[in-house]
């Protein structure tokens, strides 16, 4: 039974909530049927150069005027936690933070409390924009009757396409019960672990998409056969990643900035928990796709700024959504990975937490990381 919340929280305006300098580059965005367009922006290998925990705390006796104030906000967010009920699947409970029981072999390492919620739907919005306005980038016809979304964490994408297809019938499938309960008629949420054999029978879906599960799946290609497996013979599968590896290409952003520290710490925290967060950059989504059998495979790859330095309006208003998402829980983004899995304590997390929002607010990097989009069909 999914727990009440309450409705997605519209973002806020990133005019309001961020103001940082605009230059003359703006980010690119690039549609190909191959991943050569990404690739001219490869970063460099991302396990080198790990700070140590210890690192952000002894900048922060170094710098500790200037970090009064956001050191003590970023301890009130570590310690606030949200009202939810332990019944509901047994949620577990990190440094104040809740995330989903630990049964079966899903391991989300994202928050399930109303605090990352937002951040993610932050996201949801970021995402519409740079595609348009729209939900999807596959072309899907007149004619689709069911839809599943893999991994639908608050359920707004699930909402927003059922509401504007009303003549499908929607499922959204998430390892934790955090959706609204007020929903289309025509949409229904259920709670399963995705990469557990699937119970859907063959052949059930037109359309299946799936986003932003890096991270969490120790093996694509297991994960894509059974979605190809429930698929419609000439059913469509659209799988949107993006990668934890922040950069820049006009050397704004330092080594030992903590924006770049961020994808380091990421990388080898994945190699670790045995589930890798280089979905993008080692090409899984187009080779996981043609190993379960997909064909007519496009890839759209795109750059997503951080801040409002692009020139371009539309870019500047993607980076500040980006920028706004990271500011609202740095600190959920983080925590599960860097602590149970690298073993930086609860203090440590907060101090990087003020580092990277200081820079983020002061806005010197121009600052991006890449997203892909993979879209297969079922012959």
């Amino acid at each position: 039974m999914a727990a009440p919340t309450a409705p997605p929280v519209a973002p806020q305006d990133p005019e309001t909530a961020a103001s940082t300098p605009a230059v003359t580059a703006a980010p690119e965005t690039a549609e190909t049927d191959t991943p050569a367009a990404a690739a001219t922006h490869q970063p460099p290998p991302a396990s080198a150069g790990i700070l140590p925990a210890s690192h952000w705390q002894q900048r922060a006796q170094e710098e500790e005027d200037n970090f009064d104030s956001d050191s003590a906000y970023a301890e009130s967010i570590v310690s606030s936690t949200a009202s939810l009920s332990a019944s509901i699947l047994e949620y577990r409970t990190l440094h104040g933070r809740t995330y989903h029981s630990e049964r079966g072999e899903g391991q989300s390492w994202n928050p399930n409390d109303a605090q990352h919620d937002e951040a993610m739907d932050i996201l949801h919005h970021m995402s519409t924009l740079m595609q348009d306005g729209t939900l999807y980038l596959a072309e899907l016809g007149d004619n689709v009757e069911k839809v599943l979304d893999v991994g639908c964490g608050t359920g707004i994408w699930a909402i927003d396409f059922a509401d504007q297809h009303p003549e499908s019938e929607v499922i959204g499938l998430d390892i934790s019960p955090q959706q609204p309960q007020w929903i289309p008629v025509n949409l229904k949420f259920e709670v399963d672990d995705a990469t557990q054999e699937w119970t859907y029978p063959a052949n059930t879906f037109d359309y299946i998409h799936m986003r932003w599960l890096v991270g969490s799946i120790a093996d694509w290609t297991v994960l894509y056969k059974e979605i190809f497996r429930a698929l419609k013979p000439g059913g469509t599968f659209e799988h949107k990643e993006s990668s934890c590896i922040i950069q820049a290409d006009d050397g704004t952003l330092s080594p030992d900035s903590a924006l770049a520290q961020w994808g380091k710490v990421f990388v080898q925290a994945g190699k670790k928990f045995g589930r890798t967060f280089t979905v993008v950059e080692d090409n899984i989504q187009q080779q996981a796709m043609e190993a379960a059998g997909f064909v007519d495979v496009k890839i759209t790859n795109m750059k997503v700024p951080i801040g409002g330095w692009p020139l371009d309006k539309k870019e500047k208003t993607i980076g500040k959504y980006a920028q706004l998402a990271m500011q609202r829980d740095v600190e959920g983004f983080v925590t599960y990975m860097w602590s149970e899995v690298m073993g930086w304590s609860q203090e440590e997390i907060a101090v990087y937490a003020a580092h990277l929002r200081r820079e983020l607010k002061v806005g010197k990097a121009h600052a991006y990381y890449l997203m892909r989009v993979v879209i297969g069909r079922k012959p």
